[in-house]
């Protein structure tokens, strides 16, 4: 994830994977298009059409470990989505307590979120 995108380019890669097959790609989508597919992290199929490579697969999911890192870090009751709560837990970044039930940070996760708050450059914002 060499890459710094932008809000509105991470926008558009989720858009990308909610997007209906055949329907036409949003705003959001052709604006921030020849620069994801310039990176290779998007790939423009025949019939006008976008998809995520593997990459922007990769990228995508990290965004969402990231973010619901921060989210079990700001309020224990938020339920993550299957594959990003899966791959938290075996990389012992949340588990879940005993006592409520609940997703909680562990102190590596703390010490994770810390070091990825020191590192990651500010989004750019449109």
């Amino acid at each position: 994830m060499n890459q710094n995108l932008s809000i509105d380019e991470y926008d558009a890669l989720e858009q990308i994977t909610k997007l209906p097959r055949g329907a036409r790609p949003s705003a959001c989508i052709s604006r921030n298009s020849k620069r994801l597919v310039g990176i290779k992290l998007i790939s423009h199929k025949r019939d006008g059409s976008f998809e995520l490579t593997d990459t922007g697969k990769q990228v995508l999911f990290i965004k969402q470990c990231i973010d619901g890192l921060r989210a079990i870090a700001a309020n224990p009751d938020v339920i993550l989505s299957g594959p990003v709560a899966t791959f938290l837990g075996k990389k012992a970044h949340i588990e879940v307590d005993a006592t409520s039930g609940k997703n909680v940070i562990t102190a590596r996760g703390l010490e994770c979120l810390a070091d990825i708050e020191a590192t990651s450059a500010p989004a750019k914002k449109y």
